[in-house]
């Protein structure tokens, strides 16, 4: 019998590192229920074939997806699907009444060509994409509050925005020089076999990727060009670390104002996330570590001014499964049903 003072939410694609992240999360979470798992390739399989260090507290069976049946028990759905999959469901769940957080890029661009452009899919449901609204709380609190379908960041954008978000609030750079040089473990590229993250390939290596035309691009411009009040291009460099999880950004830019020093902007920087529970700005002179955020959805940001070339840097680290996916998407279902922002989600890391 389920719980009658707690939502039912389903998820359909969980067997990646992003689903399983969401099942911990939401097993964790005082006023949830997962009560349906739907999937294709895993279908018939209970989920403690995929993770079996799970099966001794949950052990669903992953059904079929039947969107009939997804609507008729699930109040909320979060979809764990690739790029490209979710824009062919979510129009059916949202007019069938349910709440939708969807994990993949298909709900985060406000113009469809930019998606198309990117992801090499045409699509059909404008309607419903304009409906979505943009899923990181420190930015949209109050859109996310009223939304029923939710397009969730990507792990990259998550750090970098959140890095550079009250330096183009403010005005306080020059918005074509911002550079941003991303570092992420392995486990951002999911759990597929693949060459590049075999252990023998990533372990004792650092590589930049997607140079110049990494799919998160596009997202953090669309941001940036919002917070900046005009459209602009900004550099940005992924870089491959052979870790597990964790991403750290680290954000350039040349001030507007070069008579600021590092403690105006740590005040600044403060000041701006203060309703923020999640931010944790550090004091002078200590720069965040990825560790520190691990298994957590905090995310740290580090500030210095550097007086010779006029520049400020700016650190964020974040861990990429948490608060740069599962552990956000929980973020933003708790503004959306009313509950306490922080409501079942980590804030102090495993260390060391």
């Amino acid at each position: 019998m389920r719980d009658s003072d707690k939502i039912a939410v389903g998820i359909i694609g969980a067997s990646g590192y992003g689903g399983v992240q969401l099942v911990r999360l939401l097993l964790d979470h005082p006023k949830v229920e997962i009560v349906y798992l739907g999937g294709d390739s895993s279908a018939g399989k209970p989920y403690s074939e995929l993770y079996p260090h799970l099966g001794h507290c949950f052990n669903l069976t992953i059904e079929p997806i039947d969107l009939d049946k997804v609507a008729s028990r699930c109040q909320v759905v979060f979809l764990g699907l690739p790029n490209g999959l979710a824009c062919e469901i979510a129009p059916t769940l949202i007019e069938k009444g349910c709440k939708v957080l969807d994990l993949s890029a298909d709900y985060r661009f406000s113009n469809l060509e930019t998606y198309s452009a990117w992801y090499k899919k045409e699509r059909s449901d404008r309607a419903t994409a304009a409906m979505a609204v943009y899923g990181l709380p420190e930015l949209y609190r109050d859109e996310i509050r009223e939304a029923q379908l939710i397009g969730c960041p990507g792990c990259y954008p998550t750090a970098s925005l959140l890095a550079l978000a009250p330096l183009l609030k403010q005005g306080l750079i020059v918005p074509e020089t911002a550079i941003i040089d991303a570092k992420s473990g392995t486990s951002g590229g999911g759990r597929q076999a693949k060459t590049n993250l075999l252990l023998a390939e990533a372990y004792n290596s650092l590589g930049a990727y997607g140079v110049t035309k990494h799919r998160h691009t596009p997202e953090i411009e669309q941001i940036c060009s919002e917070l900046a009040g005009h459209e602009l291009r900004v550099q940005f460099t992924p870089h491959l670390i052979p870790m597990v999880r964790g991403i750290l950004s680290t954000v350039y830019a040349t001030m507007r104002d070069p008579g600021l020093v590092r403690e105006d902007l740590i005040t600044i920087y403060t000041a701006s996330y203060r309703s923020s529970p999640f931010i944790k700005v550090l004091p002078t002179g200590v720069y965040p570590q990825t560790k520190w955020a691990c298994g957590t959805n905090l995310c740290y940001i580090g500030i210095e001014v550097d007086p010779r070339t006029d520049r400020v840097i700016v650190l964020s680290a974040i861990d990429n499964l948490i608060k740069g996916q599962s552990g956000q998407a929980v973020q933003c279902l708790n503004l959306m049903m009313g509950w306490q922002e922080t409501l079942g989600l980590p804030q102090l890391s495993f260390y060391p």
